[in-house]
């Protein structure tokens, strides 16, 4: 099959490489029709990184069954679906009570099998191959894995009716809190610097969008917004290298007894950013830690997601800015890189 290789320098090479197979009866092996770019693989884009070299990355994506293993009953070739890419080694204790997110062999064991977006076929369990309803796009479900992510922070924050919520950034994690907490009834405020963002913000419900390109005082607006108290909820959906400013900004913005529930990522290693221990400590500032997405109770949360988007309550349609196919993948990574200029928000590549 084709695929997109990480290169020494951190880029991609489109190469021909050996097709998955299915390895176990409960096993799918399925055609990736479209993929996307969260933030996270922008982290990892045009820097050297020798341990990802030679792999394939990506982990937004939809596609079709091409074969089935023995034990598989819920899906046949043909089947339109999208893939979970979220997968735990199936045996830890976290992953038995369905926590696999946190699971201390996730990264192992989802990029060797359903977490290989840019390349023409995932293989993987059953259990992670959701039927994608005809009305719904292989590139809305592209960025269902995205909603996922954003369904997990929401249950870990408990967003409610009338609350004042303040995300910090404005791409589609961001996005996709925000409507996740118009959903629930709250009122929400977001922060980004970039322009074109900010007024799709608006488009999807925000009730304040603050541009800190302009200058505009960050706190000033939160305390006008929400009564003077601050938030109720503060989302950090930025991460990366602006954390050292977006963490501690997060921490200003949330009321006294309010929480702060961090969703950006973070680079692997040690990082030292600066916080009013102090003040966090005596307003019981709670700081909320969520990462990608599992079950909610008895239900899978990107099944959630699925129905959500399937029931037109999620809108991912305006969220795609650019399409690319796989051979310009360079091309569509530079696009997603360079936001400020190019208004991308979320790009999508057609994989076959």
């Amino acid at each position: 099959m084709r695929a997109a290789l990480k290169t020494a320098d951190g880029r991609f090479q489109v190469t021909e490489v050996e097709r998955p197979i299915i390895p176990t009866g409960d096993f799918v092996l399925a055609r990736v029709r479209v993929a996307g770019i969260c933030g996270t693989d922008l982290r990892h884009w045009n820097k050297a990184e020798p341990e990802l070299e030679c792999h394939i990355v990506g982990h937004e994506l939809a596609g079709e069954v091409v074969e089935v293993g023995a034990d598989v009953t819920n899906l046949k070739p043909g089947d339109r679906v999208v893939i979970e890419t979220v997968m735990g080694d199936g045996v830890c204790p976290y992953c038995r009570i369905q926590r696999y997110n946190i699971c201390e062999h996730l990264y192992d064991v989802r990029t060797k099998y359903v977490s290989r977006a840019y390349g023409e076929f995932v293989c993987g369990p059953q259990s992670k191959f959701y039927p994608l309803p005809d009305h719904v796009s292989f590139e809305e479900a592209a960025l269902i894995d995205t909603f996922s992510v954003c369904l997990h922070a929401h249950h870990r924050a408990g967003v409610g009716v009338n609350q004042k919520i303040a995300i910090i950034g404005a791409g589609p994690i961001g996005l996709g809190q925000l409507q996740l907490a118009k959903l629930s009834g709250a009122d929400v405020l977001i922060v980004d610097r970039v322009a074109s963002s900010l007024e799709l913000a608006t488009k999807l419900g925000a009730d304040v969008v603050v541009d800190t390109s302009k200058g505009e005082d960050v706190l000033e607006r939160v305390l006008a917004f929400a009564g003077e108290r601050g938030a109720d909820v503060c989302f950090e959906c930025a991460g990366g290298e602006s954390m050292a400013e977006t963490l501690p900004l997060a921490t200003k913005l949330a009321r006294r007894g309010g929480k702060v529930v961090v969703v950006g990522g973070f680079d692997a290693g040690e990082l030292s950013i600066p916080l009013e221990w102090q003040r966090i400590q005596m307003s019981e500032i709670e700081i909320v830690m969520s990462a990608s997405f599992a079950f909610h109770d008895i239900y899978p949360e990107q099944g959630m997601v699925l129905q959500l988007l399937a029931d037109g309550k999620l809108d991912a349609a305006s969220l795609i800015t650019h399409r690319f196919d796989l051979d310009h993948i360079n091309d569509a990574f530079e696009t997603a890189d360079a936001k400020e200029t190019t208004g991308a928000v979320f790009v999508a590549i057609t994989i076959s």
